[in-house]
């Protein structure tokens, strides 16, 4: 039973920003409701009310909307024409396709001063002799009765006889009713032998599971219920409850319904989709892979005059510019478009901080210019050091670079290039050899110290030196 809530109401508010206590107009049609509720206390100011297509069997909680000037209830399980008194200001009601055999009830619309329009269609009382005379008598303040306008002469005729109209119009009336009543105890014998036929069914599988033990029951249900003998049965099923001839009423509407609601829930439920899995945008060794989820169209050039690559996007026209994100790396280019990734690999190494991304204003496509990088970096295949040793600044030689392709590169980059300063050659290494000061011609530490003492130096080594 789906319930009128205040989430629901204020989904449907959104020309109101959601504010449902100054609501005026709200659609709540098809959402199976079968009881009106709360919107005579959330809504006062509600003058259009939309309840058509589902499951509301009674007029109730309306008394309120004293503002109210239209109410469809079209198509729904409604057989009796009630609690409207409150509503001042009604001046239509729609009450098509309905159950209403009770016309006498519309008898109580006289208070309501201002109803203009009703539509009583498609119910049982519109083929009751004398049922349009009833009504226009009746009501005096209609001017259109089925979407068909009541002329000045059709209400002077309808008031001539009245009381015999009344009269066969009460008489029918009585008979719908007996003939209600006696369907709606049929109703009730049905569910009775179905709950009876249930429960012995029940009961006989209880019995089942005392007299045979749990082996030769799930022996006995294999060999039986099959998948094809299960699906043979459902389509038995489901034949039988179409074709059997029933009476157009409410309960039968109501276990249509149900059967409906069942049968699209049992659906669902076998045909749960299974989380997608996420797609590999980099593999785990670190190659990246071309994606392209959003299926564009797309051309990457390379212009080599200005030493740039070139991206052109086909980006959809209409689509907001800020349903797209570009994230630009050395090697690759990665665009999302409204979530979904464009990814691809360029054919050379370029300079993410001074790529620029341009969209256009007639075509909306989306344009990337990347400027090349000077100095690309090289993959020079070298043997694995082993742990704890520094690398060696020195290349390859030729005896690794024959070594096998599954053992792990590392990256040199070219020196010819390299502009940083090399700290190693700041001090010397006398094992190395003679520094850059010796190399030169000068005199060694030691004399250079020499030269500057003064005449009758004694170097005593028992004394410390000065600090």
């Amino acid at each position: 039973m789906v319930h009128i809530t205040e989430e629901m109401v204020r989904r449907r508010a959104e020309h109101n920003d959601c504010e449902i206590f100054s609501l005026e107009e709200v659609s709540l049609h098809q959402q199976d409701i079968e009881r009106i509720e709360h919107l005579d206390r959330w809504c006062r100011d509600l003058k259009i009310l939309y309840l058509q297509n589902n499951l509301v069997s009674r007029m109730e909680n309306l008394s309120r909307l004293k503002k109210l000037e239209y109410l469809n209830l079209a198509l729904n399980n409604i057989e009796v024409i009630e609690n409207l008194e409150g509503c001042e200001s009604l001046q239509k009601l729609d009450l098509t396709v309905n159950f209403i055999g009770c016309l006498s009830s519309a008898e109580s619309l006289r208070h309501n001063i201002h109803l203009r329009e009703l539509f009583l269609v498609g119910n049982p009382c519109t083929e009751f002799q004398g049922y349009r005379q009833f009504l226009v008598s009746s009501l005096p303040q209609l001017k259109s009765l089925d979407g068909t306008e009541i002329s000045r002469s059709e209400r002077i005729r309808s008031s001539q006889g009245l009381k015999e109209v009344k009269r066969r119009v009460l008489e029918q009336e009585k008979e719908f009713l007996r003939r209600r009543a006696e369907e709606k105890e049929e109703v009730q014998r049905k569910a009775a032998g179905e709950e009876k036929g249930n429960k012995e069914r029940r009961e006989g599988s209880d019995g089942c599971l005392d007299t045979n033990t749990s082996q030769e029951v799930e022996e006995n249900t294999k060999q039986l219920a099959t998948e094809e003998e299960q699906q043979e049965q459902e389509e038995q099923e489901e034949k039988e409850f179409w074709n059997t001839p029933c009476s157009f009423t409410p309960e039968s509407r109501l276990e249509t319904h149900r059967h409906l609601e069942k049968k699209r829930r049992a659906k669902e439920k076998g045909t749960e989709k299974q989380p997608k899995a996420s797609r590999t945008l980099i593999t785990a060794d670190g190659r990246v892979m071309n994606v392209n989820e959003p299926k564009l169209d797309f051309s990457l050039t390379e212009d080599e005059q200005n030493n740039t690559v070139v991206l052109d996007l086909s980006v959809y026209r209409h689509m907001d510019t800020s349903l797209v994100d570009v994230d630009v790396q050395t090697t690759y280019v990665r665009v999302s478009v409204k979530g979904k990734i464009f990814q691809v690999v360029l054919p050379a190494e370029v300079k993410p901080d001074s790529s620029t991304a341009q969209r256009s204003q007639t075509s909306g496509h989306l344009v990337l210019t990347m400027p090349r990088a000077e100095g690309e970096i090289k993959v020079s295949k070298v043997v694995p050091r082993p742990a704890g040793v520094r690398p060696s600044r020195c290349r390859s030689s030729s005896h690794d670079r024959k070594r096998s392709p599954s053992s792990p590169e590392w990256l040199d980059v070219d020196p010819s290039r390299r502009t940083a300063l090399d700290l190693g050659s700041i001090v010397s290494d006398h094992r190395a050899g003679p520094g850059p000061v010796e190399a030169s011609g000068g005199a060694p530490p030691e004399a250079a110290a020499h030269c500057c003492f003064s005449e009758g130096f004694v170097d005593d080594p028992e004394v410390p030196p000065l600090m």
